[in-house]
């Protein structure tokens, strides 16, 4: 069983890393791009989901909460600070859902097991990584699947040489 709990942390470990890694792709004047008028630029993206994992967090392993931004949709200034506030959230997210399993706790507010908080991550991090693609092509900052493929797919694929649950 400890195999799978591996295999599952390695898998968010995995999703930040790619989140992290489109936040480092994003060409220059990307952050302020939109979908489209009174859509949420790419950077307002980032900082809701680093708000969210937050947020779910501190409702549902309140014991492991730390503080939560006061806005949600805001433009973070640089992509070192951005990328250093997604991989804290990671974290904590990461410690969380290990603390409940460890402990056979419930979930306190969403959610019948902590797995499924990291599963709902995934999928709606998944979600904006698309919306933020999509709006660097409305802007013209369309990403190759050439650029793409190495820093989402092959992270998502590459054999972790048994270091599984390893950080990558």
């Amino acid at each position: 069983m400890e195999t799978l709990l591996e295999a599952l942390l390695d898998s968010w470990d995995r999703n930040n890393k790619i989140l992290v890694n489109l936040l480092v792709a994003v060409p220059e004047g990307g952050m302020d791009a939109k979908v489209m008028a009174g859509s949420p630029s790419v950077a307002e993206m980032f900082a809701h989901i680093h708000y969210v994992r937050l947020v779910f967090v501190s409702e549902d392993v309140p014991e492991m909460a730390v503080s939560v931004p006061k806005q949600e949709w805001i433009a973070v200034s640089g992509k070192n600070e951005m990328a250093q506030m997604l991989d804290e959230s990671a974290e904590v997210v990461r410690d969380a859902v290990k603390t409940r399993l460890a402990s056979g706790r419930p979930m306190d507010v969403h959610y019948d097991h902590p797995i499924l908080l990291l599963q709902m991550m995934i999928w709606h991090e998944g979600y904006h990584h698309g919306q933020i693609k999509l709006a660097l092509k409305v802007a013209g900052l369309t990403m190759t699947n050439q650029e793409a493929g190495p820093i989402t797919w092959r992270v998502w694929m590459q054999k972790s040489a048994g270091n599984l649950g390893s950080k990558l």
